[in-house]
Order: C-alpha cells, then structure tokens, then sequence
C-alpha cells in the first residue's frame, strides 16, 4: 500500500492550517506526514516566504508500479465490482465512493483502488481535510486489458467452462439413453439366447438364425450433444432447456437461483448508506439483512454488525437516546450527486431515490425448470430404466450359459448401472424434501423483511423521531477539484501552488 509524504515549508501563518487540517480522514494505509520548518525571520516586518511543497509517493515492494500486474492478484469478481463503481463516478473516486456503490469492505476497496491505480497510470489527489482520492484515465480499462495476461484469458476460460458444464448436463441425460439401450438389448440377447438353445434341443441341435442381430453404434447418440440443439422445435421447452438437459435437471435442479444475490445485497446496503449522509437506523437497514419478524422483534439490534465491519460504521447515541449508526467512509464523496433528504421517512420511502427496491428478496429454489411434458417423459424412461435393471438381474442370476462379446461387457459394468438406476430416483426424492425446508426458511425470512419495510412506510412517532434525527445528523462531504492541495499526476515541482493562493486560505481558515 502506498504512502505519501507531504513537507510544508510555510510561513508562521501557516500553522494554523496544519493543525486544524488533520489527517483522520486518510486511509490506514496512507499517511499523510507533515514537517514544519520555520525559517528565523532577520526583519519581522518583511513579508512572508513562499511557501513550497514538497512531496512524494512510495510505493512498498509489493506495490510497485510496473513491477508485476497487482489487479491480478484480486479476486475477478472484486476487481469488476470495484471497476463498475469507478465508472460509474465517472473515474474519479473516494474508497468510501467504491465501498458503498460496489457494496466491497472498505479495506477490499483501497487495496482495489491501490492496483488499478499502480496498472492504470491512475494518480492521487489529497484534499486540503486529508482525504485522498482516486483519480483514473478514461481509458484505463483498455490499459488494464493490454497489461493483464490473466484479463485476456478469462473470456476464453468462461467458455470453456460453460462448455464443460454444458458437456455435464448432457452426459447425465445420454446415460440414460445409454443405459436403456444397454439393459434392455442384454435382455433381448439373453431370451433370444435361451429361445435358440430351445430350438437346438427340439431339433437335434440344429441351430437357426433368430433373426435377432445387435448393431449399436456411440456415434448415434452425438446428435444429443449438439450445443444448439435447444433451436430443434420439437425438443424445446419454454426456457429453452432441451430434453436432454432436462434429464440433468429433474435428478440435479438447475443450481442455485440466488448466486451472486450476496453481492447485490450489499451493494443495496451500501448505496441506501451513502444516500443518506452516512448516518442510518437500524431499523432502516433491517428490511435488507436477515432479521426476525415484526412479532418477534425486540430491541437487540445485532443483526447490523456485519454491516459495521464491511463499512467501518460505529454507533452513536442523539439526544434523544436513540442509537444511531455513523459511517465515516462513506460520507466522504467525489460525486455531486443528488442525495437524499430527511423528507424521504415514511410514505416517501417507498419510492426512496435511485429505485432501490423496498426490501431484499431471496429467490425460492425450484424443483426443475423444466416443464411438465418435459418431465413426465423423463420420469417415464427413468422407470423404464429402473425396471429394466431389476429384470436383468434377475436373468443374470438364472443365467445358464457362460456369458461372452457384449453381455460379458454388461454383466461387467451392471453395478455402474444398477447405482444410475437407483440414484435417478434417490436423488430427486431427498432434493424434494431439503427444498421444503429450505423454501419455507426462504419464505419467512422474506415476510421477515417485507414487515420491516412497511414499517418504514408507515412509521410511528418513535421511529419517525428516530429517522428525523439520523437525517439531521447526516453528513456528505463533496471534495471538488477547488478543494485538492496535492496530486501524484505532475512532479511536484511543475505543479503551481502560488503563494498569493495559499495565504488567501490561510487567512480563510484563521477567521
């Protein structure tokens, strides 16, 4: 993580600033240092000296820019969450900015920020308060791109495992197939085993041809693997699931319909955070986390610590006696954007800024989202399949003759097929019931939090006063380009802080 080393030499009227500038609203990582030496003025009625800066931008080792690729060394997903919000401030960002819109903890976010700004060509800017800004080239995207050899493969990596998955899918559902052509073809081979065996006998041992020639080939089935097969007509359902995905589906489900709902929370939490001046109810971030009923409610409040360590937040009482919750990182902004304001309690919260929805909301797993023709047609060849298999076992334990060619090869993998069989069925039915439990846990904690929400529409005078008082204390610090003392863009000795300017604030701050 970087430092900064920021040295004033300044005129006496100058301390005033430096103490009343402190740095707390640096990150940890950043330190802001500033040393005062005070010239020995030969005539106290001479007019000041200038004032010179001098600073610089270390970079640890394992920072160092140009040295390796450091946004490589992020999660993927981080590195894209973090991207999107610095986009969407339009490149010029607080950690506060990119901790509350990408819903990232404050300390994922500066070390994000760190490495693109190292790969990007990105510079700092510090305000005349010590906060520190990111600042990023329009372009730093395709400058990430051309340096990431990772960047450049990922696409290729999800293709091909959205092959591989792909390829699973339908394996499950060609086994099927398989194993039907396999169980009963042995079937037919054995009774017409047994039929020419009959017939030697009742001829004197002449044999006849059954008419019965077994002639399978793999090949027949690749037409199942067809990546678009989904276009056929004929085998599309209405999500476009082909029968044999739909095979995979009914025994597997289609995966988890929540994936990736976490992040999306979070980012709820912290944009509903940041839009109201950094200082929020619990109450107010309840429809979003997982609490108990409105009939179950007490006065604990502990469900809102995850939110305190993601976002740095603490608790703070007003004169009331109310708790409320104060997040200094994201007060601090680079954005002008509009905010909310206190008339946004009650009725008005419903239809809050920015179209947040009311509350957050789990998805309830379904059993397969494959449709019902779809289904009743994979349950049939699966107990087609099953009863099949409970035949031939029963002709393989009563099979006279030495076993050879093709029913030697079943009788070899028949364990293989006999566990498909059952699992077929085994799977599905355990699914159904751990789906009950989990769709009515899914259920209430959804009524749960859709209680609190209209709570917050229609609140009482307590927690009306409450959210009154969070508004009242809320705090957004907008840091513009008039606002910024130092910046990593130029060499500091190009870059022009005249003296005239400095005094002026200086004067400003003294009054």
């Amino acid at each position: 993580m970087a430092s900064i080393s920021i040295c004033l030499y300044t005129s006496p009227t100058s301390r005033s600033l430096l103490h009343r500038s402190p740095s707390h609203g640096l990150p940890s990582s950043i330190r802001l240092r500033r040393n005062l030496h005070l010239p020995r003025l030969r005539n106290p009625g001479a007019p000041a000296a200038n004032p010179t800066v001098r600073a610089s931008v270390e970079f640890p080792a394992r920072v160092r820019p140009g040295a390796t690729v450091e946004t490589d060394r992020l999660p993927s997903e981080l590195r894209d969450r973090v991207m999107e919000a610095v986009d969407s401030f339009g490149g010029r960002v607080t950690i506060g900015d990119v901790a509350g819109r990408a819903g990232v903890k404050v300390a994922e976010a500066e070390r994000s920020l760190q490495a693109l700004a190292a790969d990007t060509e990105g510079f700092l800017e510090v305000s005349d308060e010590g906060d520190v800004l990111y600042v990023f080239p329009r372009d730093y995207r395709s400058k990430l791109a051309a340096k990431s050899f990772r960047m450049k493969i990922e696409p290729l990596l999800e293709k091909a495992k959205g092959a591989i998955e792909y390829l699973i899918r339908v394996s499950f559902g060609t086994a099927l197939i398989v194993s039907i052509v396999l169980v009963y073809t042995t079937i037919i081979a054995l009774v017409s085993s047994r039929s020419d065996e009959d017939n030697r006998g009742r001829r004197g041992g002449r044999s006849y041809d059954s008419g019965f020639n077994f002639f399978f080939r793999p090949t027949d089935l690749f037409w199942y693997w067809d990546p678009y097969f989904y276009r056929r007509p004929r085998m599309r359902d209405d999500d476009g699931m082909n029968f044999i995905e739909s095979v995979f589906s009914f025994v597997f489900g289609d995966g988890d319909p929540n994936q990736g709902i976490e992040e999306e929370r979070w980012k709820l939490i912290g944009q509903y955070i940041a839009s109201n001046g950094g200082v929020v109810t619990a109450d107010e971030l309840a429809p979003y986390l997982d609490v108990s009923s409105a009939e179950e409610t007490t006065d604990d409040e502990s469900y809102i610590l995850p939110v305190l360590l993601r976002f740095d937040g603490h608790p703070e009482v007003d004169d009331e006696g109310n708790i409320l919750y104060r997040f200094p990182s994201l007060q601090r902004t680079a954005s002008t954007q509009r905010v909310g304001r206190k008339e946004y309690v009650g009725k008005r919260w419903a239809n809050w800024v920015g179209g947040v929805q009311k509350f957050f909301e789990e998805k309830k797993w379904p059993f397969s989202k494959a449709r019902s023709s779809e289904k009743a047609m994979v349950i049939g060849l699966g107990a087609l399949n099953f009863c099949g298999v409970i035949i031939l076992s029963s002709m393989l334990r009563n099979v006279a003759m030495t076993p050879r060619g093709f029913v030697s090869f079943v009788i070899d993998i028949f364990p293989f097929l006999q566990i498909y069989a059952a699992s077929f069925f085994a799977i599905p039915l355990f699914r159904w019931f751990l789906l009950r439990k989990t769709n009515a846990d899914i259920e209430k904690r959804n009524r749960a939090r859709e209680q609190r929400a209209r709570a917050l529409e229609m609140p009482d005078q307590s927690l009306k006063r409450k959210l009154l008082s969070a508004r009242d204390m809320a705090q957004r610090t907008v840091i513009g380009s008039d606002r910024i003392v130092y910046s990593t863009e130029q060499d500091y000795s190009d870059q022009d802080y005249e003296a005239k300017e400095w005094e002026r604030r200086f004067r400003e701050l003294e009054r």
